[in-house]
């Protein structure tokens, strides 16, 4: 077997198929505070910068959309969930957050990521996709 010619750094993107544009823009925007890097209106993309990373939101509708088939609902879903490594992290000062713009709040606890055990908080994006925020290492 011959070693890997590279070293994997970090996620680059993720790619979420989504069945209202604006709505997930909008969270992701206002409540997760990414911002808008850049537009694809012909294939119907928006690209949102998260930190060192990348969301791109693609509409269901739109050209690339359609490629990926139906949209996803209760019988499937896109990914499991999508991690984002958030400073600082202040528990309640993120429930608060949340809370404020209702969004609906799933576990917390204490999970393994990139850096180690740390605190973790899930939460749901508004066409049901989990996200999970994750604290530095313990």
């Amino acid at each position: 077997m011959s070693a890997v010619p590279f070293e994997v750094q970090q996620i680059d993107h993720i790619v979420l198929r989504v069945s209202d544009s604006a709505a997930m823009e909008a969270f992701y925007r206002d409540v997760l505070g990414c911002g808008v890097e850049r537009r694809q209106e012909a294939i119907g993309m928006v690209q949102l910068r998260a930190g060192r990373s990348l969301i791109d939101l693609v509409d269901v509708d739109g050209k690339l959309g359609r490629m990926g088939g139906a949209a996803p609902g209760a019988e499937g879903r896109n990914v499991d969930h999508l991690c984002l490594r958030v400073e600082p992290f202040d528990r309640d000062a993120i429930v608060a957050h949340l809370q404020t713009h209702g969004v609906r709040i799933g576990d917390f606890g204490s999970r393994y990521g990139a850096e180690g055990q740390g605190p973790s908080q899930y939460l749901f994006d508004p066409e049901g996709n989990m996200v999970e925020l994750k604290g530095p290492p313990d």
